[in-house]
Formats: C-alpha cells, sequence, structure tokens
C-alpha cells in the first residue's frame, strides 16, 4: 500500500464518514472512494460496509486497522521527529490552564507530542481564575487553555480544545437542588457567587451575567479568588455558580449537585498566547492537541475520550 492509501483507510476507520475523511486528508471524496475500492481490490475483500446511512468496518477491515494503525503511527512519529530536529524545535514549553478536564487532556496531548519532539520539555501549571491572563503577560507561561471571550489587544485567541455545556454547581440543600434542571431566568432566586481579582468586565459579565434574559436583577454573593473556593463556598451554602458539566467528573463529592443550565450557552476552552510570541514549539504543540480533537470527533467530544481512557468518574 501506498502512503496516502494508508492514510485514507485509516482516517476513514476513524471517521467512518467519507465527507470527513476527505476533509482531513485533504482530497475529494471521489478520490476517498476511489482508493478504498483500490485497496479492497488489492486485498481481495471488502473493507468497509457501506449503506446510506452509515459506513462500518468489516472484520478484515478491523484486523488491518489494528494491524496498521501502530506502524503509521511509529512512521508519523519518526518523520516529525526529524523534521523537529531539523527545524530545531527544543527548548521548554510553559503551558498553563484553568480546569482540571482542561489540564487532563494537556497532559495527554504532552504524551504525544513528547514521542514527535522529544527535545521539547513540556510544563504543565495550573492558572488562578483571579489573574486568568497574568501569567501569560509575566512570560510565566507561553501558551494557555483557557474560557472566551478574549478580546484582549496583546492576546491572539486561537482554536478551541474543549467545548462543554454549562450547568449550575449548587448545595444539596439549595432549593434548586431538586429541580431536573435550572433556566438562567431562575438565577435572579439564587446567590450567584462571582470572581475577584485582575478580571476582565466583560469577562465577568459573560460568565457570571448580573441580570437574567428578562432583565431581573441576579444577586451577586461573595467573590471568589481560586477554583477551590467555589467548592468550599458552595458547600457552605453561600451561593451557586456556572461550571462546566466536566467539572461533575473531576469535582464531585457529598453536599455538591451539579444541573443543567438548559437555555446557558455552553462553556469552550480555546488556546490563548501573547500576540507576536508564536515560536515553532507553540505551533507545533496546538497542530498536536488539534489533531488529536479531530480524531476523537471534535471539542466537544475531546473530555469524554479522556474518561474511557480512565480519568476521575463520579
Amino acid at each position: 500500500m501506498e502512503r496516502q492509501e494508508i492514510e485514507i483507510f485509516l482516517t476513514l476507520a476513524e471517521e467512518l464518514h467519507f465527507g470527513r475523511t476527505a476533509e482531513r486528508v485533504g482530497v475529494s471524496q471521489s478520490r476517498v472512494s476511489q482508493t478504498i475500492a483500490r485497496v479492497e481490490r488489492r486485498v481481495g475483500a471488502k473493507l468497509f460496509d457501506r449503506t446510506s446511512r452509515q459506513v462500518t468496518l468489516t472484520p478484515i477491515g478491523e484486523q488491518l486497522r489494528d494491524d496498521l494503525a501502530p506502524a503509521w503511527r511509529a512512521l508519523e512519529e519518526a518523520v516529525a521527529k526529524a523534521m523537529a530536529a531539523g527545524r530545531g524545535i527544543t527548548g521548554s514549553l510553559r503551558i498553563g490552564f484553568s480546569g482540571a478536564f482542561t489540564g487532563h487532556l494537556l497532559h495527554s496531548v504532552a504524551e504525544v507530542f513528547g514521542r514527535r519532539y522529544p527535545g521539547v520539555d513540556v510544563q504543565i501549571r495550573q492558572v488562578q481564575i483571579s489573574d486568568p491572563y497574568g501569567p501569560l503577560r509575566a512570560g510565566d507561561v507561553e501558551l494557555q487553555v483557557t474560557e472566551p471571550p478574549v478580546t484582549e489587544p496583546d492576546l491572539t485567541l486561537g482554536p478551541v480544545l474543549v467545548s462543554q455545556p454549562r450547568v449550575l454547581l449548587m448545595s444539596s440543600s439549595h432549593p434548586f437542588a431538586r429541580r431536573a434542571s435550572v433556566s438562567v431566568e431562575d438565577l435572579a432566586e439564587a446567590t450567584l457567587l462571582t470572581v475577584a481579582g485582575n478580571v476582565p468586565a466583560h469577562w465577568l459579565d459573560h460568565h457570571f451575567p448580573r441580570q437574567t434574559p428578562s432583565g431581573r436583577p441576579i444577586p451577586h454573593g461573595q467573590a471568589m479568588t481560586h477554583w477551590e473556593d467555589a467548592l468550599s463556598l458552595v458547600l457552605a451554602g453561600k451561593g451557586v455558580t456556572p461550571v462546566a458539566a466536566a467539572g461533575a467528573h473531576y469535582y464531585s463529592r457529598p453536599g455538591l449537585v451539579f444541573r443543567p443550565l438548559t437555555d446557558a450557552p455552553g462553556i469552550d476552552y480555546a488556546f490563548v498566547w501573547p500576540t507576536g510570541h508564536e515560536t515553532a514549539r507553540l505551533r507545533a504543540f496546538v497542530q498536536v492537541a488539534m489533531e488529536r480533537v479531530r480524531a476523537v470527533g471534535g471539542p466537544a467530544r475531546a473530555v469524554e475520550s479522556l474518561w474511557k481512557d480512565g480519568a476521575p468518574g463520579t
């Protein structure tokens, strides 16, 4: 099999969709179909079962995928290492994150990145919500995954790594805990925790609104400076706070309840870096991260892929 034939076959084996495969590989959909037909003729058996609704691997296709995939990854990593050495991608890369699940995902990406670019020392650390951009501006981290909106002129907003539904975190004794879900309009009947520190006003207004869609005021309570503050304040009955749905898997403990915010927008976690300071190391890490995200079906499924690999559960 030729290199492109292997790439198209393995990509289709992941996507099980001819259109997405064509987009990822950078060829036409007809080229994907022709390539798979040519490989099937060479093998002498069908590798995929195709209907108008779905594409599935045949047993022989599954066997070929399992046999080819490790060798293909090894080949790609060997080429990437050689290219990295040729481009001089070495040194250290300091990366910040805000949520536990984004940190877990970054460590997972760093493992793949390290195999491709062994000359780069990746260091990952948490950034506190009270000073979300301070470490970037001080040079303590070069790249960060954080929640938009980011409208700072000295910072560049990159691609979205993770997307999560927004839920409301509350004490099990809170009246909302008896409901199956909560709306943004209901927040007028609660006390919303907020964030103190060097945080842009537009970011606070987006994530911790002061009024409901109909204009009713939302009471604001105590401000937190660290994410861990939210857990203790909520447990103490001091208020509620919106969080990403993945928080239920990472911060679950007795006395805490997570309820869907049915009409609230989701929360994205995107790459951010100082404008004008985009290095080859930084670009390479973002590329590897987005390759992994595409492989698991996009930002909305990135965290779920970690849970299958043994992330903390509820």
